[in-house]
This record gives structure tokens, sequence and C-alpha cells, in this order.
């Protein structure tokens, strides 16, 4: 049975490269995609192929951008009613609970089975496990074709929204602790108190030091896509609660990363030279 993979980014193609390995042939659509992805997912051994065929595969996976998430599945569902197909759709994206219920109601009846993953882990390498696959909403068990396949599947009790539940929350505390550390650590660079501050963190906080000292480098290439899903985790929290202003909070933080990115990396260069120099 063909598997079909949306989205051919980082993420998207190693796990495509993982499915590939393990005997499966898996399909995905480039349209409108720039050649550094269309070589990407060639590297990866997918195969593109056009739409309507997508909509014919065993198994779709939508690993995209959360911001992304709706469009795609709106373009798929459309693909399997005019095909006048069904199958098993899987959203794998970084969304709240409450848009993942938006993604279902997209196909609605007609078009098959639509179940809930999320992705926690980086992207699949050569002889190294993970990252993990959670999905619920899974009563026939149709994800056991990826775990023959090479992935770590597991299956949350619940039906659609608790794997989604689960990335927020997962999220909200792994790219939370860099958002804040990214914010404090460029307040002290402003305000003087950043060597200080470092030798502090090095000295009563040394493991929070490590995660911070990779992981915000590991950030800024991906600091655009971590707007929409702190927007994500903001709704899921829901606007009764206080929490939830954090995330708003956490999506401008990246944004202002991301936009830093690209007009030449002045703040990450200076934070950069914080975590090298002491």
């Amino acid at each position: 049975m063909d598997i079909a993979v949306i989205g051919a980014g980082a993420m998207g193609s190693a796990i495509a490269r993982r499915l590939v390995e393990n005997g499966a042939k898996v399909l995905t659509y480039l349209e409108g995609r720039s050649p550094a992805t269309i070589e990407r997912a060639k590297a990866a051994g997918m195969e593109p192929i056009g739409l309507d065929v997508i909509a014919g595969a065993g198994l779709i996976l939508s690993i995209v951008p959360p911001a992304t998430a709706i469009s795609v599945a709106e373009q798929v569902a459309a693909a399997i009613r005019q095909r006048g197909s069904k199958t098993v759709f899987m959203d794998c994206n970084a969304i709240s609970p409450q848009t993942m219920t938006q993604v279902a109601a997209v196909f609605g009846n007609d078009c098959g089975v639509v179940l809930d993953g999320c992705i926690i882990g980086g992207p699949p390498k050569s002889g190294q496990k993970g990252p993990k696959l959670y999905v619920s909403g899974d009563e026939a068990n149709s994800s056991a074709m990826l775990s023959e396949r090479g992935l770590e599947v597991r299956r949350v009790d619940g039906a659609i929204g608790a794997a989604s539940a689960l990335k927020m929350c997962y999220a909200g505390i792994n790219k939370g602790v860099t958002g804040l550390g990214t914010a404090m650590l460029l307040a002290a660079i402003r305000s003087g108190a950043d060597e200080a501050l470092k030798r502090e963190l090095q000295d009563s906080q040394p493991d929070l030091d490590a995660k911070l000292v990779q992981g915000i480098p590991d950030m800024y290439p991906k600091a655009y896509r971590w707007v929409a899903e702190m927007e994500e985790i903001s709704e899921f929290l829901g606007k009764d609660d206080p929490a939830s202003l954090i995330f708003k909070g956490m999506a401008g933080l990246y944004r202002k990363m991301a936009d830093d990115r690209e007009g030449g990396g002045v703040l990450a260069e200076q934070l950069d030279g914080l975590n090298k120099g002491i």
C-alpha cells in the first residue's frame, strides 16, 4: 500500500526517507515548491506525482507548517472527492485540538478516516531511533503500517484532539523554555548583565545553560515556523487562561528572531558571541 507525505521539509523528507529505507513506496506533491525542496524530496526517495494520484494512496501524512495545515487538508479533501475514493489522512502538524477539529471537519464523512497525529523529536537519522509519532482516534490501527516501516508510533487514548493536545503541552514546555532563555539573554545583553547572567547560569543551572547553548542556535532557522506554533498553543490554552498571553508573546519573540535572521542575524550573533565568549 502506498504512503503519501505532503510536505518535503526537513521533517517530512526525513520521515519519508525512513519509510523508503524500510520498503515503503512514498509519494509526494511538489507543485509550487522550491528547487531545493524538490531536490530534497528526490534525495529522500519520494516520488513526485499529481494530487489526484496522492488522493488514491492508502495513507496520507500531512507534515507542513502549522499555518498551512487547514489549506493542505482542503486541497487533499477536494482531490479525494474528485477521485471518488476514500483513504486515511493523518495530520501530523503542530496544531491545537481546536484546529485539528477544523481539519477533520474539512474531510467530513465522505473522504475516509482522519487521524490526529503529532511528531515529538527531531527528523529521523540513519542508525538512530526517533522521533516519536503519536496518534489518536485510530480505532482501526491504521497507523500500524508506519510501525512496520520503521517509525516509532505511539497510540494515545482518546479521540481526535488528544495527540494534538500532547504536542501543544510538550512544545509549550520545550520551545517555551528556549524562548524564555532567548528573551532574558537578549535583555541581559541590552542591560550589560549578560556576562554575569551567563556565569550564574553555568554555576547554578548547568543543565539549563547546556539546553540554551544548543537550543538557541538550533532555533534560528526554525523560528519562522514556530510563530504559528506558539499561536496554536495560545489558542489551545484559551483566552480565559492568563498563560495564553505568554505564548502570544512567544510568537512575537520568534517572529522577531525570524526577522533578525532574514535581516543579517545581529541578535543571533550577539547570543552566539555570549555563548562562545564565556
